[in-house]
């Protein structure tokens, strides 16, 4: 299972400082993963892919992010050590892959892209062929020939480009790229429940567009727990120790810095708050985070509930849920 990391900032990180220098920097991650659902600790390592956005807008590159991948293992790639000392970005995706679906090759290496938009998967679309004919169908002609290739994370990132109102605009408002969120899940649950599938899939989806940033923790099931992701947020991410111990400082109430990783990248836990299973977290471009309730199917309400008229839950520190939203503020 795949392991990804998502950093924005109201100013630009140095690559280094989330792929390589922290002690469990994503590529430590492709070769020590601990927070993995199937308890084996197996390597990440077919292939990898960093994706970042330009701190300043030049016309003549362009607004689209910048990708680079490779089938190599993560923690092998001189390249992306050189790289990571080189680049700085106010919003990257970084991604480590062990393969579930589709073959070992540059076009399988997550993040995906498609004008201004990127797009990252951890986890799988259960018996995905069963209905990968029927999801083809179904999308317009311009976005089919989009996908170069074969895994049902790419199919998933085509269906979610199907759900938007102009997949080709400059920018998307949240709540535009939280909707086609809602309709990806949704659509996929509906093809595996017309196909008699009873396996649950793993749906950990990321999408930017430079701006904003939905991340979904998801799984179609009411007893299991969806794949790991936490989140860290502050005013500084720094280095204080040799060895690379770092940790997120919070020197006001502002939040410069918000991190969404599958395992934190570092060992200074109270930074990092666990995302609840079956929840859509929205980063929007003033920098505020939203976490929200998929409320379908196989959506469990919390248990422990205030007594009001409102529905007020207030479960996680620094916290409260107004019916389906909860905006995550720290005083």
């Amino acid at each position: 299972m795949c392991r990804f990391v998502i950093y924005k900032g109201t100013s630009p990180v140095q690559l280094s400082h989330l792929l390589t220098r922290p002690c469990h920097s994503i590529i430590n991650q492709a070769f020590d993963s601990r927070l993995r659902l199937d308890n084996r600790r197996p390597m990440n390592g077919d292939g990898f892919g960093v994706g970042w956005y330009d701190s300043v807008y030049d016309p003549e590159l362009g607004s689209q992010p910048c990708i680079f991948t490779s089938v190599t293992p993560a923690w092998n790639n001189a390249n992306l050590a050189r790289l990571a000392v080189k680049i700085k970005s106010p919003l990257v995706f970084g991604h480590v892959r062990a393969t579930t679906a589709g073959t070992l090759s540059l076009d399988n290496c997550h993040p995906f892209s498609y004008g201004n938009l990127m797009f990252m998967h951890n986890g799988n679309i259960a018996d995905f062929p069963k209905f990968k004919r029927r999801l083809q169908a179904d999308l317009p002609d311009p976005i089919f020939s989009t996908v170069h290739g074969n895994t049902d994370s790419e199919w998933s990132f085509a269906l979610f480009l199907s759900k938007l109102p102009d997949p080709d605009a400059r920018k998307f408002t949240p709540d535009v790229l939280r909707k086609a969120m809602l309709e990806t899940i949704a659509s996929l649950n509906k093809y595996a429940a017309d196909a008699g599938i009873t396996e649950p899939s793993l749906m950990n989806f990321c999408v930017t567009d430079g701006l904003s940033v939905v991340v979904t923790r998801y799984i179609s099931s009411r007893k299991d727990e969806a794949a790991s992701l936490w989140f860290s947020s502050g005013t500084e991410f720094n280095e204080y120790a040799e060895g690379g111990h770092y940790r997120m400082t919070k020197s006001d109430k502002r939040e410069n810095i918000i991190m969404i990783a599958s395992e934190p990248l570092t060992f200074e836990r109270a930074d990092w708050m666990e995302i609840k299973t079956n929840h859509m977290v929205v980063i929007t471009p003033k920098m505020n985070l939203l976490q929200i309730p998929i409320i379908d199917e196989f959506y469990q309400a919390p248990s422990r509930w205030l007594g009001n008229s409102q529905g007020i839950n207030q479960t996680t520190s620094g916290c409260i849920t107004l019916d389906i939203r909860c905006v995550v503020r720290f005083p």
